[in-house]
């Protein structure tokens, strides 16, 4: 069996890990009080997606994102809203190693959304199928860890929500 030394690249690779553990520890996106700025969460999130996912929705639509605290029970903590002309646009909730891009279909977006779903990943279809409908809106919550399929079917739902 072979032993790690206490040198080396070994030693400055568990040095490394053992950090990283202590910063997501001290990221509190639970604390009210103490709003982080998005490159903190995105240290907490831990997966370069995010970023690129919030610069995306940032440049395509010349939004900025604002930071708020939700009390809500379902999701209390920290999250990131993108709004334009007045709509929340989406609304991101920093998992580790991942997040969920939250989308409000309306009655002004359903049309729409359902006339494209044939086109978009089995995923996203089954969530909208699955995810009842109340006072004529679904939250999707749509779980993003890769620049994948899912990840544009996002980006055409916010579209949507954007032109609707």
């Amino acid at each position: 069996m072979c032993e790690k030394p206490e040198s080396g690249i070994y030693f400055f690779l568990s040095r490394i890990e053992g950090l990283q553990e202590r910063i997501t520890n001290m990221i509190d996106l639970k604390d009210k009080n103490n709003c982080p700025a998005i490159e903190t969460i995105s240290e907490y999130v831990r997966n370069p997606v995010f970023m690129q996912f919030c610069s995306e929705i940032r440049n395509t639509y010349q939004c900025n994102e604002k930071i708020e605290y939700s009390s809500c029970s379902w999701e209390k903590g920290w999250n990131v809203k993108f709004k334009k002309a007045g709509k929340t646009l989406c609304t991101v909730y920093p998992r580790e190693c991942y997040f969920t891009v939250m989308i409000v279909i309306g009655t002004k977006e359903k049309a729409p959304v359902e006339a494209i779903l044939p086109e978009c990943t089995m995923e996203l279809s089954d969530l909208y199928h699955q995810t009842k409908e109340g006072n004529g809106q679904r939250w999707l919550m749509i779980d993003l860890e890769d620049k994948d399929n899912l990840y544009q079917d996002v980006l055409r739902l916010i579209q949507i929500r954007r032109n609707s």
